[in-house]
Parts: structure tokens; sequence; C-alpha cells
């Protein structure tokens, strides 16, 4: 099967900035018990998704295009660019920033343990 990309545009995601837009590689239906979220994820200047934990899942960041700020569970903020992967384990928190003037897109892959 061959289908085209849909954005879903989500304001505030996690109590973050301005609107997060997550392009389903699957949706939560398609992946069924192994996870929630599989996208592409776009995040425009001064947007940013929220400071928020996985319980039960993790959730690996692929970074595409542009530059962000990820906010890691110690708190600990470091900037990333394309090639960087952030990792999330189970029970922990994060966010990601877009501090720059360019989008900032990712790959969010949210499964289950």
């Amino acid at each position: 099967m061959i289908r085209k990309e849909v954005c879903t545009p989500v304001e505030h995601l996690m109590g973050g900035k301005g609107t997060t837009k997550l392009y389903h590689i699957q949706t939560k239906e398609e992946l069924g018990k192994a996870g929630r979220l599989y996208a592409r994820v776009v995040l425009d200047s001064g947007c940013s998704i929220g400071w928020h934990r996985h319980l039960g899942e993790t959730e690996p960041y692929y970074i595409l295009k542009g530059e962000g700020t990820f906010v890691d569970n110690d708190g600990s903020r470091t900037t990333v660019t394309a090639g960087d992967i952030c990792t999330i384990e189970d029970g922990q928190y994060h966010s990601m920033e877009n501090n720059s003037d360019k989008p900032l897109e990712f790959i969010g892959l949210v499964y289950n343990l």
C-alpha cells in the first residue's frame, strides 16, 4: 500500500509553545500494540514540545533538518542538528524546542516496552 502523508497539527503539544505538525508515517491503529506514534515532526521557529514523561514506553528522536534544543531528563540542554539521535528511556522526562529561525524536523517513534 502507498499513501500520502497527512499533517495533523497539534496546538501546545504536551504544554509546549505554538503548533507541532505531525506527519504520521504509521497511524496509532497501524502500530497496534507496538506503540502509539511514528511520525515526522516539524516545529516551526519558536515552537516547542513541552516537558513530559514516558512510562512503559520509550521514544527516540532522529533529527532530519534544522537545529533545536533537546532538554534531557536531568534538565541539561543540548543543541541538536541533522544526524543526532535523542534517546528517551522509560520513566524519563524530556522536551524539544526550536529557538532557531528555520523549521526543525525529526522522526519521533513512541513504542511500548
